[in-house]
């Protein structure tokens, strides 16, 4: 088996803390998200993953949430057979093998040139899909995206590392290209941005947090056509109660708080 020399660094290396996550939850025995691409790829990828300083409960964590955007995305390709899928932001996840859509579906995969590089020489082509190297605040991505069927946004673990002002540029280009479609996005508030760069895995990266929303219906504030459809903690998702019990002891101490109950959310609008 070929070994694949990996360097990324600063955000584009936190693509290396998820999927690493992946694959350890992949393996788990009775694992809440099977990725058995996630699998190969940590096999092939020639990197100290042992530097990123993982907590235990962290693999587990980081799958119950893209557990969730599978099953937005499922929910929509159901519903719209032969829309488009922009993963804005995607890293090293296998997302698209493991929906594997139909081929009437295209998808479209994008992230930093130096991150759609090693994703290359990770995963194989498919029908009805491309990688494209750009960083999704450079307005020119979309023009290789055609913008003539509903589409359904993801931008898992991204939104909180770009810059306050470069959300609102993006978010008015992606409703103005496509005519209609859903945007799923996890959100930290101004708050969990602060303290998310004390996390371990983060600070062994040197990545740094920008944009952050305290509530999410002020997304109104950034694009009109924007609607929440759904506001989704961290208790509400698939797989909660196998988090360890000091986990959920803590989420239920911190519940009452507003201010600590809205620290990181599963967003999901439509336009």
């Amino acid at each position: 088996m070929q070994s694949e020399k990996v360097n990324l660094t600063k955000e584009k290396e936190t693509s290396l803390i998820t999927l690493y996550a992946r694959a350890l939850e992949s393996r788990s025995k009775d694992p809440v998200l099977l990725d058995e691409a996630a699998e190969e790829a940590v096999r092939r990828i020639d990197y100290d993953f042992g530097r990123l300083k993982l907590r235990k409960v962290e693999p587990l964590s980081i799958a119950i949430r893209a557990k969730q955007f599978d099953l937005w995305t499922t929910e929509y390709l159901a519903d719209n057979p032969d829309a488009t899928v922009l993963y804005l932001g995607c890293g090293l996840d296998s997302r698209v093998f493991r929906i594997d859509p139909n081929a009437a579906v295209r998808w479209f995969d994008v992230d930093y040139p130096e991150v759609i590089e090693v994703r290359r020489r990770l995963y194989p082509e498919r029908a009805g899909y491309r990688m494209i190297g750009s960083s999704v605040t450079n307005p020119n991505f979309l023009n290789e995206v055609p913008g003539d069927r509903p589409v359904m946004i993801v931008a898992e673990g991204l939104m909180m590392y770009l810059a306050e002002d470069d959300v609102k540029p993006l978010l008015n280009r992606l409703t103005d290209h496509f005519p209609s479609g859903r945007m799923a996005f996890d959100a930290l508030s101004r708050l969990g941005a602060r303290m998310a760069k004390a996390d371990p895995s983060v600070r062994a990266t040197g990545a740094s947090f920008g944009w952050g929303i305290d509530d999410p219906r002020d997304i109104k504030q950034l694009d009109s056509r924007l609607e929440l459809v759904t506001e989704l903690r961290t208790p509400d998702l698939p797989g909660y109660s196998k988090l360890p019990w000091a986990m959920r002891a803590l989420v239920r101490v911190m519940d009452p708080i507003p201010a600590l109950r809205r620290l990181n959310r599963l967003l999901l609008y439509r336009f």
